[in-house]
């Protein structure tokens, strides 16, 4: 018998999140049952929704359970199986969460699914051709819907999400400008992933200069913002909007911590007719399988690399989710666990 490792949520944060809210149990992996998978996980997802799942208060989900293991995608292989449609060696995509392994009810629609990692690597599964992928092909397809040679801007442009919805936007024909913190990722987002432009939004000490910097690198204005971010980034890109423009609003990393995020101008709503929607890519289950078809031709073809941040080990996860959340990740942040 196998002992399996795990984090659990043991204390919800007050304000910022600290590795105190996490604990790391063991415990024996049980017998499968008819039906049921063990997987061992070679890659676990870090992502900024978890940090919303940690508050006891309303949301789009449930809230992440004391005591319980931490949710989180993962990525890994087939070790034992009491189910006809998995077999050993089967590379599989699910949501494991912090831990080593995972018993998995097969039958159910959705916890488990089958991918090939011959073109695309198996890390990607949980980035680009995964959930962050499909998040932004249908915030970008479904709310934005653009046309070629409309202008399309996007915070957290170097992050999972940000990057895909930058490839997506380009392979429709569109100016895509992204928002992100820092040179090096701005470089990133230019120079690799092929944006027209990228704004460093920590230069700006407010949202009007971050405003006037958008107006320079979107001279025929705003047709479609993809957020990520919230607070001065959206309160800037609302003043370069153009007229019926469409914000699909995917996170608001900017109050994960708790506090409301206010709007300075939420009249430009009206003024400039906005579409501004949020989504959870998990209820549009209909996307996602010509999603990741448009998603895995972009990165096994190589026009879309996206970059990863790895680190290594289960005990590495709760500090490399804090990293995550002050934005030091670049690109997809993954635990490496084999």
């Amino acid at each position: 018998m196998t002992i399996n490792h795990q984090w659990q949520l043991v204390q919800r944060p007050s304000g910022e999140a600290s590795t105190d809210n996490f604990a790391m149990v063991s415990a024996p992996i049980p017998n499968l049952l008819e039906g049921q998978v063990l997987v061992r996980h070679h890659y676990l997802s870090l992502d900024p929704y978890m940090r919303g799942r940690m508050n006891d208060g309303k949301s789009y989900a449930a809230p992440q359970p004391l005591h319980s293991v931490m949710i989180g995608g993962t990525v890994g292989e087939v070790v034992d199986s009491r189910h006809d449609k998995f077999v050993p060696g089967d590379r599989v995509v699910g949501m494991g969460g912090w831990q080593d392994f995972s018993v998995v009810e097969a039958n159910e629609p959705g916890l488990l699914r089958k991918v090939d990692p011959t073109h695309v690597p198996l890390s990607h599964y949980l980035g680009a051709v995964g959930m962050p992928g499909v998040t932004a092909w249908h915030g970008l397809v479904r709310i934005i819907e653009p046309q070629a040679g409309q202008t399309v801007t996007v915070s957290a442009a170097s992050g999972a999400v940000g990057s895909a919805v930058g490839a997506l936007a380009k392979a429709r024909g569109c100016r895509v400008v992204g928002i992100a913190g820092g040179a090096d990722k701005c470089h990133y987002v230019t120079q690799e992933l092929g944006f027209d432009a990228c704004i460093d939004y920590k230069q700006h000490a407010d949202y009007l200069s971050l405003s006037k910097a958008l107006k320079a690198a979107c001279p025929n204005g705003i047709d479609g913002h993809f957020e990520n971010a919230g607070g001065k980034v959206l309160d800037a890109v609302m003043l370069r909007m153009n007229a019926f423009g469409r914000i699909a609003v995917c996170g608001m990393i900017a109050g994960y911590d708790g506090n409301p995020i206010p709007m300075v101008n939420p009249s430009l709503i009206l003024v400039s007719r906005l579409k501004v929607q949020g989504f959870i890519v998990s209820e549009h289950p209909a996307d996602w399988p010509v999603a990741l078809k448009e998603l895995g031709t972009l990165v096994g073809s190589g026009q879309f690399r996206p970059r990863e941040t790895v680190s290594m080990g289960l005990d590495s996860a709760p500090q490399a989710f804090l990293g995550l959340l002050k934005g030091q990740n670049f690109g997809k942040q993954l635990v490496k666990l084999v």
